[in-house]
């Protein structure tokens, strides 16, 4: 989720692509969907509207399998419109069998088909996929979430342990020194011979896990990491729960 001009959108996306994105063999971009009749009033679908909007999804992916190479890139709902991203290899009528497929499959929807040549990708690497912050979000909130699954009580602060690696000794000393003036102790560090970065150092420090409170701090150890050319590889901590 995220807060645009209007009001909020939501962005499914495929993350796996980011490891070989742009992919030459598929430069053109393929952005399709309808505007749903069942919209609340920030734009999104209500509860009961979600089943035709997959459902239609569905659809048209199933056309799109059928007819070309393809790579499902995410999905964007914005403004009561809700629209699927691929990148195909080709475009020969595909623009004529998804008019025909909404028409005879979805005749009171409006919808969109708009077709070009991305074969750097923007669509995916610059719109869809997230930029370092909100990234930063997603992966500290699945983590959150497994917290709050298990009972924890967020509002109650505990030690939380980071780990990070770094490419030289010398790195690793001016990370450790900034670490301590932010009043994390440090819990271990070795050599990890076999690795690019051959550096470790795990620290810790008692702090709130909520998303804004962890997140905050996540941000800040990864931006000092990226500095002193070393890598931010995440955090853990116990789960604690409410008072019986």
């Amino acid at each position: 989720m995220a807060q645009y001009q209007k009001g909020p959108g939501s962005t499914l996306i495929n993350m796996s692509l980011k490891e070989t994105a742009p992919i030459k063999q598929f430069p053109y971009l393929l952005t399709t969907g309808v505007k749903f009749i069942d919209c609340s009033n920030e734009g999104l679908p209500v509860k009961d509207g979600f089943e035709i909007l997959y459902k239609i999804s569905d659809t048209i992916k199933n056309i799109i399998d059928l007819k070309l190479k393809n790579k499902a890139a995410g999905t964007f709902t914005y403004q009561c419109e809700r629209i699927d991203y691929y990148y195909l290899t080709d475009t020969t009528g595909i623009r004529k069998l998804l008019g025909s497929a909404y028409e005879r499959n979805f005749p009171e929807y409006e919808y969109s088909i708009y077709i070009r040549n991305d074969k750097e990708w923007n669509g995916y690497l610059t719109f869809l996929y997230p930029n370092e912050i909100s990234y930063e979000y997603m992966v500290n909130q699945k983590l959150i979430t497994k917290l709050t699954n298990e009972g924890d009580d967020l509002s109650k602060a505990r030690k939380v342990d980071h780990w990070l690696f770094f490419k030289t000794e010398s790195d690793r000393t001016k990370f450790i020194a900034y670490a301590e003036k932010q009043k994390f102790k440090i819990e271990s560090k070795n050599v990890a011979k076999e690795s690019k970065l051959k550096y470790p150092v795990q620290i810790s420090r008692t702090d709130n896990v909520d998303a804004k409170s962890i997140s905050a701090i996540t941000i800040g150890l990864r931006k000092k990491a990226k500095e002193l050319n070393g890598e931010y590889d995440g955090w853990e901590t116990v789960v604690v729960k409410q008072n019986p």
